[in-house]
């Protein structure tokens, strides 16, 4: 298992990709695998607030539910509403296409406490 190296994690599987700025948020190709097959994703609003290590929504499929969690804090700019109608773009794309929020960061230093891929997969078991 790899994890692109172009961005940060959270030991429950979020991605953090970005400046210290803007940030878009997904979940990992292994959540997305572990999950199996993606039937929904609640996510925030546009303006809705986030904390970081706090979740923003949930994630279901035919095996699980689990809470989307934040690894910064800040203001949701944006949402991927292509998964309203196709969850599955996470199973099939979780690092492109199936991206979830883009948060205007609040606190800049809430990014050093993200970990780098290898670290992710360290940490994860990978």
């Amino acid at each position: 298992m790899s994890a692109p190296t172009d961005r940060k994690y959270l030991e429950t599987h979020e991605w953090h990709l970005g400046n210290r700025d803007v940030i878009t948020i997904g979940i990992s190709q292994f959540a997305a695998d572990e999950l199996s097959d993606i039937t929904f994703v609640d996510l925030p609003d546009v303006g809705d607030k986030v904390e970081a290590n706090k979740p923003f929504g949930e994630i279901e499929s035919v095996k699980a539910t689990a809470d989307l969690i934040c690894g910064v804090s800040g203001v949701i700019t944006a949402v991927n509403s292509e998964l309203a109608d196709n969850p599955g773009l996470v199973n099939k794309d979780p690092y492109t296409s199936g991206w979830m929020i883009k948060v205007r960061i609040s606190n800049p230093k809430d990014l050093d406490n993200l970990l780098p891929a290898d670290q992710y997969l360290k940490k994860t078991g990978h």
